[in-house]
């Protein structure tokens, strides 16, 4: 199989979203507040292949992978970010899923732990609301669950898939909101 471009593998993706959903995409991708921010001519009323090179230019094919992945799963496209990670995978692009000699991030390795023993979940979700990590609508339904397992579980099965920069996010508010927790873990990573 010929190797695909990490570009070639987003213009796929694009071109398979629902129009509804490539619409949401191209306004998620205006709504970043991270820099660098894409500008609105660059994406209004352009195509497929046209959001694929502005995800490109703007952010290096490796970051524009991860952007996309994001914004899918904030989305709620969870199957369509799954195929791209795959897709740029069995491409022999660079994975979006760590392999077995890249390092796990701190909270990918804690998972169950974390899941476990975090009690101070309210306040961290707050936060994450207010980084815009979560949006609206999945804090919502976050907070609606009734124990703090289900809540981190369904952090975990949502906005802590899209990038390591969520993850990154989660870890700080979890090292000043459980400080005891973070170091008793980083304790049996010794």
């Amino acid at each position: 199989m010929a190797s695909k471009s990490i570009k070639m593998a987003l213009a796929d993706m694009l071109e398979d979203l629902s129009k509804q959903d490539f619409d949401k995409f191209r306004h998620h991708l205006l709504d970043r507040r991270q820099e660098p921010r894409v500008r609105r001519n660059r994406v209004e009323g352009k195509n497929f292949l046209d959001i694929a090179d502005v995800l490109v230019s703007t952010f290096t094919e490796t970051k524009a992978l991860e952007v996309a992945l994001e914004i899918l799963r904030q989305m709620g496209c969870n199957g369509d970010a799954d195929r791209l990670a795959d897709d740029v995978k069995v491409a022999g692009g660079s994975s979006a899923k760590p392999g077995p000699s890249e390092t796990k991030h701190f909270v990918d390795k804690h998972k169950v732990e974390l899941i476990k023993r975090v009690s101070n979940i309210g306040p961290i979700l707050d936060e994450l609301w207010d980084h815009d990590v979560l949006q609206q609508e999945v804090y919502d339904k976050i907070r609606a669950l009734s124990t703090n397992q289900q809540k981190m579980r369904e952090l975990f099965a949502g906005p802590l898939r899209a990038s390591g920069a969520c993850k990154d996010v989660f870890y700080q508010l979890l090292e000043s909101n459980e400080p005891y927790l973070i170091k008793d873990l980083k304790m049996k990573d010794d």
